[in-house]
């Protein structure tokens, strides 16, 4: 865990990161730049062949982003600024401010797309929360984990609403989202990542996919596949 004077930006040119802060986890995979505020503690983790490219903001151009962490939907324009700024080329100053400049106006107009798990601190949602990251694949009902927690199924409801904002069956799929990126990465093909998540078929794995990433597996897998190191 650390914290840096500078906001930063994130992005993995390829493969897939996570984003760890005190509000939870924000998922990154290769179509998505994630804004972390100095001064935020955090951690970086990278799944699979991941290129992590990071590019700080000066005080002026991080008053222009939010103030909390967040994730975006990175443009074509904006991966290609962020590859530039990170690439091998040297800029000189004035070409870089201009390049950081075009890059935070094509964030103010990107759509922001949370990727983002959050973090149980109750006792009870915690240890239903160690179940689930072991096994993503688990399909106990709540009530069969809430025995394991020693809490009704009703009170771990109200717990995920009140807490985290979504309900359990929310962030059990954003579990299942992030271990999916996660294997993808690794290399796996839809079928077995499918089964490994908890989905009875991969069709339905497929929708659920699309719905949070916005392709389906297969092209988001090849996509990462082809993308230049």
């Amino acid at each position: 865990m650390h914290a840096h004077p500078r906001g930063h930006l994130v992005y993995a040119a390829r493969g897939v990161l996570s984003v760890h802060t005190e509000r939870g986890t924000s998922i990154v995979p290769a179509d998505r730049v994630a804004w972390t505020p100095a001064g935020f503690t955090h951690y970086h983790r990278a799944h699979g062949h991941t290129d992590m490219r990071i590019v700080f903001l000066s005080a002026s151009l991080a008053r222009l982003v939010p103030p909390g962490p967040v994730v975006f939907r990175a443009s074509g324009l904006a991966r290609e600024v962020l590859l530039t700024l990170t690439g091998t080329r040297d800029h000189d100053r004035g070409a870089r401010a201009r390049l950081h400049r075009v890059l935070v106006d094509e964030l103010r107009e990107a759509t922001e797309q949370p990727l983002h798990l959050p973090e149980p601190r109750d006792d009870r949602l915690r240890a239903v929360a160690r179940v689930l990251y072991e096994n993503p694949s688990d399909n106990s009902a709540l009530a069969e984990l809430g025995r394991t927690a020693g809490a009704s199924a009703r009170t771990l409801s109200r717990l995920f609403h009140d807490e985290l904002g979504v309900t359990f069956y929310q962030w059990r799929t954003q579990v299942r989202i992030y271990h999916a990126l996660v294997l993808l990465a690794d290399g796996h093909d839809t079928t077995y990542v499918a089964h490994a998540c908890g989905w009875s078929n991969p069709s339905n794995f497929i929708t659920a996919f699309t719905a949070a990433i916005g392709t389906t597996p297969g092209r988001y897998r090849a996509r990462d596949e082809s993308a230049a190191p």
